[in-house]
């Protein structure tokens, strides 16, 4: 993930470092899980109950009775709404002596997970390309989402941009429980009708890191954004309109949100470093608590057992309240089975491609030209003249490759090799702004960062300080044939300013953007859908340099950046539109119709292309398809879920009755008279898996409930395209909805054909298909997916 953003670092296990009043050896933070209804009634609230088991339980020599008035020291949090429960630094034997007790669920210890535009909305079809007027019914019948609040949890904001400003809002909506919290150079006067809230959570960042990332300025105590990706990403989803919006003269022109008029509400909880999950949870914790509608969480660590995983512990107590939670899908594409966010009750974000492209060149002096992709602003004339060209590889300063030079490495290039060469380094092993930068300072005049062979076609505009561009992995063996062909490659670098609109195929999928399988339930589909996520242009803080490295002095108002954390905004302004227009649908009801309605072809009515190879994508890749906001706003029938079908399939997914209480805190019989299945979790995905040498097992029935959402009476019929090697029937061919809000349920039949024979070895395969609903005007679709394992 840090090959997309500088500032993302691999995933730790969090060790508490900050000495406390209490001298605990091998202090940490951990996270306890309390179930609160065991409260004996002697307390007068639940924080004093949770003190006095922490010195009942540890002993008064570690919590003396003076602390436990101490309102900030022994308890970092306390959590109240979608969590029930404290963080406080415990050595590992403390955490251990906890989980003896009858009212504590489970302890976890903190983590550190990483954070994961004048284009999008028109490329989402929500804005006339001319006058940026809406042209659409989406964004009338939610009135741009003005009476929608969402929720985001990030690294801040910078409040006086003008993206959110609330010039022509009307009031606050009604339901808004929140607050704006002042801090340290946020006074609580800088929020209004369009930033409505503002909260900071550091203390678990601040226990981790030690008090000298304050003293830094790398995290400040107020939802001022120091880091740059929480303003944003608030922009995107729903910034308000501002002219004149480019990044140094690139991707010129109005500069709008998802969701324009929807309010913004922010829960700081990130810094420089990344995020820690006491304070995430803090910051679901209090969305809720403030009457959020949507929460957005470009966030996500490794994917791991739901009642272990604190995001979607938090995120199913958000969505019991009726609170969509969408969250980003990961940077760790191509990589099969790399999606992140993984429980079914999140909406889980991948990233796509949008038509805009910001192309540069390396000419090589033979007369041919490579196309690239760079923001480098450029000082370097047209007409410059050709310097030798080498392979990064070849100028290791220990005189071989293997070391770290063919990645431009700190310290790894040999300056007496380099000076004065434009360089060809490898993608992948530090951020490439960083190795343009190295090359640099080894007195290169130019970088050229080039994917290898798993990063594939796909290319990302990078604002290199020096002169740099990105090539595909088919250009780099381009490039690399000359260098070792040629007695004396030499090329020049041409950089236009330009930016190109309506360029094709678009959209594609995006080639970092994290892959299924679902590593945790197999049979769920993740990624849901994908939308924009690469050279997105947003608002942007002052003072924070656009490559967030020392040496970049340029400061701006707007920045383009890439990563599913551009794309999970998006959705989530998608979504506040939708809960304008629909503010009695469920969660699970908007996410179907996101689905449901999606698409898999691009704009030329093609098959939707994977940037790792620009062959078609399948949906592991990229979920049910693309957004199609104005689609899903009529979806026609949408699949709902309660809280009861998610226990239903926790208990089919073999989770424990203590491991559902972690999860949900209500107790839970696994063993009763209904057997539940995994498939059978009302989905707007059907995902099935057959053993290959099981003959016996050959047919699959699985089972779907639709509501009708539209006005009036509707007759609906089923095409089924069967995935290879299956049969695909439905037990009957037509729906008949009398009325809005009317029921049907369905019965799928899988049925395999030729059960026995091998198919992919030793090795999992999948075959795709899909079923859809029409009634001649709406399209309900749903992929098939059928696994067989040897």
């Amino acid at each position: 993930m840090g090959d997309i953003w500088p500032f993302l670092f691999t995933l730790l296990l969090s060790a508490s470092v900050v000495p406390c009043k209490t001298d605990v050896p091998n202090a940490r933070t951990f996270i306890v899980r309390v179930q609160n209804d065991l409260k004996p009634s002697r307390f007068s609230n639940i924080k004093a109950w949770y003190k006095s088991t922490l010195i009942n339980s540890l002993g008064s020599s570690t919590y003396d009775s003076a602390q436990t008035q101490d309102t900030g020291h022994d308890l970092l949090h306390v959590y109240n709404s979608v969590f029930h429960g404290f963080s406080a630094r415990l050595s590992p034997q403390q955490a251990e002596k906890l989980t003896d007790l009858p009212e504590i669920l489970a302890v976890f210890p903190d983590r550190l997970i990483p954070i994961q535009t004048t284009r999008t909305p028109q490329f989402l079809g929500l804005k006339d390309e001319d006058t940026g007027a809406s042209t659409n019914g989406i964004i009338r019948e939610s009135d741009s989402g003005s009476h929608v609040i969402i929720g985001m949890i990030d690294t801040g904001v910078w409040p006086e941009r003008l993206s959110f400003n609330d010039k022509d809002l009307g009031p606050i909506p009604s339901h808004w429980r929140g607050k704006c919290i002042g801090g340290e150079k946020f006074p609580k006067t800088l929020c209004n009708r369009k930033l409505i809230g503002a909260r900071y959570f550091a203390d678990g960042y601040f226990a981790h890191y030690g008090d000298e990332v304050g003293e830094t300025k790398e995290l400040i105590k107020s939802a001022r954004d120091t880091v740059g990706h929480g303003t944003h990403t608030a922009s995107t989803a729903a910034g308000r309109h501002v002219n004149n919006a480019s990044f140094l003269g690139f991707a010129d022109g109005v500069a709008i949100g998802v969701a324009p008029k929807a309010r913004i509400a922010v829960y700081k909880v990130c810094g420089m470093q990344g995020c820690v999950t006491s304070d995430v949870l803090a910051g679901i914790d209090a969305a809720v608590e403030d009457g959020v509608d949507i929460i957005s969480s470009s966030l996500g660590g490794e994917p791991m057992p739901y009642h272990e995983d604190v995001i979607a512990i938090g995120s199913f107590g958000a969505i019991e309240k009726g609170i969509i939670f969408s969250a980003a899908a990961g940077n760790s594409g191509p990589n099969y089975m790399s999606v992140t966010n993984t429980a079914p009750w999140i909406t889980t974000v991948g990233a796509s491609t949008i038509d805009r492209k910001f192309p540069a060149e390396l000419v090589l002096e033979d007369g041919r030209v490579i196309t690239g992709s760079s923001l480098f602003q450029s000082r370097v004339p047209p007409e410059a003249k050709y310097v030798p060209l080498i392979y990064a590889g070849n100028a290791s300063t220990l005189g071989r490759i293997g070391i770290g030079s063919e990645y431009c490495y700190p310290n790894t290039l040999d300056p007496n090799v380099v000076r004065g060469k434009i360089v060809v380094c490898d993608r992948g092993e530090v951020s490439r702004v960083v190795a343009s930068v190295v090359v640099q300072e080894a007195g290169g005049v130019g970088v050229v960062i080039a994917n290898v062979e798993k990063l594939g076609q796909g290319t990302i505009a990078d604002a290199y300080i020096h002169p740099g561009l990105a090539i595909s992995e088919s250009d780099r063996t381009i490039v690399l044939k000359y260098i070792e062909s040629s007695p004396n490659p030499r090329a020049t670098l041409r950089f236009n300013g330009t930016t190109l609109v309506g360029v094709k195929p678009a959209p594609t999928i995006a080639i970092f953007s994290s892959r299924g399988p679902n590593s945790i339930s197999p049979h769920v589909l993740k990624p849901d859908v994908v939308a924009p996520g690469v050279n997105i242009l947003a608002a942007w803080p002052d003072g924070i340099p656009p490559t967030e490295l020392p040496s970049d002095l340029r400061r701006l108002s707007f920045n383009i950046i890439s990563g599913t954390s551009m794309s999970c905004p998006h959705v989530a302004g998608v979504v506040a539109l939708l809960k304008g227009a629909h503010p009695d649908w469920s969660p699970a009801m908007i996410k179907s119709s996101l689905m449901t309605t999606a698409y898999t072809y691009d704009h030329d009515g093609k098959a939707l292309l994977d940037e790792k190879d620009f062959n078609a994508s399948d949906v592991f890749e990229m979920g049910a398809g693309h957004v199609d906001p104005e689609k899903a706003v009529d979806p026609g029938l949408v699949y709902d879920l309660t809280v009861d079908d998610y226990l239903n399939f926790l208990c089919a997914s073999d989770y424990s009755s203590d491991e559902i209480k972690v999860i949900t805190t209500r107790s839970v019989a696994c063993n009763g008279t209904q057997k539940h299945t995994l498939w059978d979790l009302n989905y707007p995905a059907i995902l099935v898996f057959f053993n290959e040498s099981a003959p016996s097992k050959s047919e699959i029935v699985v089972k779907r409930v639709v509501t009708h959402v539209s006005d009036g009476a509707s007759t609906y019929r089923v095409k089924i395209s069967s995935p290879k090697d299956v049969i695909v029937t439905v037990d009957h061919k037509k729906m008949v909805f009398l009325r809005k809000d009317q029921k049907h349920s369905y019965t799928v039949r899988i049925r395999a054909k030729n059960v026995g024979l091998p198919r992919g070895g030793k090795k999992a395969t999948s075959e795709f298909g899909h079923l859809t609903w029409t009634d001649g005007k709406h399209q309900v679709t749903s992929p098939i997916v059928v696994t067989w394992t040897p």
